[in-house]
């Protein structure tokens, strides 16, 4: 291992927090970072990080080393994408990584056809809710709902969002139909509840045009919205779902809309992000890829709520 290998690694040790975290990315024995970290120190004739049994801490020297790392590993990246874009056909890896749900219905599909058409090209598809440090773990895309917080990163809108109040005939017929949100809020519902997200309450729009909030009744919670619209489909509960989770439930019957004349905002849009405005050819290959599977104007999802553009506009 060279010495600019070697200060890219110290980067990552600095950017995960801990030995233990760059090794698990790395996939290697924390031994073979704390050698190599060692080794660096020797080649530059100076210590870069002060050790203990359970933590680090960066010398003035190792602060200085860590923001020449980062603009080496800038340009290690920008010279490789330079490189790429001079191939006539996209190979290569792609590493990409999105929410489970996007992952399995939206991207999946997208990522056979795109191997069937660059057979050169191999993709690393990480399924993960959490947020990831796309630069630090190597990832060249991202597929994410929600409003982009690193400002760092190229975001690019891919589609809307809407979100419908739904639960089965049977619920109704248990609970009776609400006739205002009030008494929405009295009934058993599903929510969404992550290490990052929690979903308390229903975001809408009065009669006066103004913004509310009304609490919910939660009495089943999960990380997942396939496991949330199990729990619906169970007839225990109603859910705010995105539109993105529904397949054929309305259409079959399975579920109806609750309050379909009240006006609810938009939730979070599809975004694509990714570090680099100039992208190598298969990762912009992939992303024209994406948009045209989801689709221009109106997402494909939307295909699948009849009578969508009257529900939830007001009235």
């Amino acid at each position: 291992m060279d010495t600019t290998s070697r200060l890219i690694m110290l980067l990552e040790v600095v950017e995960q927090g801990s030995f233990s975290k760059a090794a698990e990315m790395r996939n290697i024995d924390r031994s073979v970072i704390s050698k190599q970290i060692s080794k660096l120190e020797d080649e530059l004739g100076v210590r870069l990080l002060n050790r203990t049994t359970r933590s680090f801490s960066l010398t003035a020297a190792g602060a200085e080393m860590v923001k020449k790392a980062k603009e080496l590993r800038l340009l290690l990246n920008d010279t490789v994408q330079l490189a790429e874009n001079y191939h006539q056909e996209p190979r290569g890896l792609l590493r990409i990584t999105t929410s489970t749900i996007l992952g399995r219905r939206y991207i999946q599909p997208v990522i056979n056809d795109f191997q069937k058409r660059f057979p050169q090209v191999s993709i690393d598809m990480r399924l993960d809710d959490r947020l990831v440090d796309m630069v630090s773990e190597g990832f060249d895309l991202a597929f994410r709902v929600g409003e982009p917080r690193d400002s760092s990163l190229i975001a690019r809108k891919l589609a809307r969002n809407r979100v419908l109040l739904l639960a089965t005939p049977q619920f109704v017929n248990a609970y009776g139909e609400p006739q205002s949100m009030e008494e929405l809020g009295k009934l058993p519902a599903a929510t969404y509840h992550s290490a990052h997200k929690r979903v308390d309450t229903i975001s809408y729009i009065n009669d006066q045009g103004e913004q509310c909030e009304q609490g919910i009744n939660a009495v089943y919670s999960a990380n997942d919205g396939e496991v949330l619209l199990d729990k619906v489909l169970s007839h225990t509960a109603y859910v705010l779902a995105p539109a993105f989770l529904i397949n054929d439930e309305i259409k079959s019957g399975k579920l109806v809309p609750l309050l379909p004349q009240i006006t609810l905002p938009d939730y979070s849009a599809m975004y694509a992000l990714y570090p680099h405005r100039d992208l190598p050819v298969r990762t912009r290959l992939f992303l024209d890829a994406v948009r045209h599977y989801i689709g221009e104007g109106v997402p494909r999802w939307e295909r699948n709520i009849p009578g969508l553009d009257n529900l939830y506009q007001g009235r």
